[in-house]
């Protein structure tokens, strides 16, 4: 039997396209390569990946263009990437709580996590808990102590941020309650903390150090698995007695799904021999983060367990975002 003309063309086309493709791979990047960060400038993820991206731009040998789209969480920049065309030259740098906590608590989700590919979680970062001297507590017990005989509030960056979602976690690991008052961002609640009108609150680090360092703060633990950097004596939550007890979180890059391998690959590796490299290095421990730099498998395998644990805190409070 003679081929039908059309499986003979079809044959053709794959044999053509398939070293087109190899080629492609091959040249990439031929043009500047585009970051998107989904949430505004001078936060976290602003400052690690501007400080990765001049040591990329050389081993690359392309711009690194960082393109901030804050809004919904980081929903939108996540979904424009979601989006976008797997050719390498579009990528989202942000918080893992983008694909762990976000679909728990947001109604209506502008993507599906499973349309982002993890390529490595780049650094870690905790929360702490501090304290306004004024309420007299210097541990972690005595706190626990004095919320379960006096009602005691407690501030946050906001519903469903880091701050919250672990207090929330440590609350019913330690059988204590005490009341969110959330804040737009973790700076206006440090300044109420500060002025006690919220006595404590679990806030990012690098925002709470200089208060804790001029005692004008009282930092009980840490939220992650290892002591801060910046905090080396105050100890983890952990170890101040909730024994169990770990919220670390990340900052992680992501890609969109379909991604050729080899490009994952150079991208990957061009961004974490940058985040390792020593002076980035130092600099990132002074914001309080520490350099991971996971393989593809290892994050996507850190980001389901940690969507598996902050799914189930969110249920139990019932938190729900438009």
């Amino acid at each position: 039997m003679r081929p039908r003309p059309f499986i003979v063309v079809a044959g053709l086309l794959a044999g053509l396209l398939a070293p087109l493709s190899a080629l492609a791979q091959a040249a990439w990047p031929e043009r500047p390569i585009r970051v998107v960060l989904p949430f505004p400038p001078g936060g976290p993820s602003d400052i690690v990946m501007r400080l990765a991206a001049e040591k990329m731009q050389v081993a690359l040998k392309q711009p690194i263009v960082i393109d901030n789209k804050p809004g919904a969480g980081g929903n939108l920049g996540a979904a424009e990437v979601a989006r976008a065309a797997p050719d390498g030259y579009t990528w989202l740098f942000g918080t893992d709580t983008l694909v762990t906590v976000n679909p728990h608590v947001y109604k209506q989700l502008p993507f599906k996590p499973d349309d982002l590919l993890p390529v490595t979680l780049g650094t870690s970062f905790s929360q702490t808990l501090v304290c306004n001297p004024a309420l007299g507590v210097r541990t972690l017990a005595e706190l626990i102590a004095k919320a379960r005989a006096n009602k005691l509030g407690y501030a946050s960056g906001g519903a469903g941020v880091p701050g919250h979602l672990s207090m929330e976690l440590l609350q019913s690991m330690a059988g204590f309650e005490m009341s969110h008052v959330p804040y737009k961002g973790p700076a206006p609640a440090t300044q109420d903390v500060l002025g006690n009108q919220v006595p404590c609150g679990l806030l990012a680090g690098p925002t709470v150090l200089p208060h804790v360092r001029a005692g004008k703060l009282v930092a009980l633990g840490v939220s992650g698995s290892q002591r801060s950097p910046t905090l080396p004596d105050v100890p983890t939550i952990a170890e101040a007695g909730v024994s169990g007890y770990q919220a670390d979180f990340a900052l992680a890059m992501f890609a969109p799904k379909g991604l050729p391998e080899a490009i994952l690959t150079r991208f990957r590796q061009a961004f974490v021999d940058a985040l390792k490299s020593p002076d980035v290095t130092e600099k990132l421990k002074a914001g309080d983060q520490v350099v991971v730099g996971s393989t593809p498998a290892q994050a996507a395998a850190t980001l389901a367990a940690d969507s598996k644990k902050w799914g189930e805190v969110a249920r139990r409070i019932k938190l729900g975002l438009d």
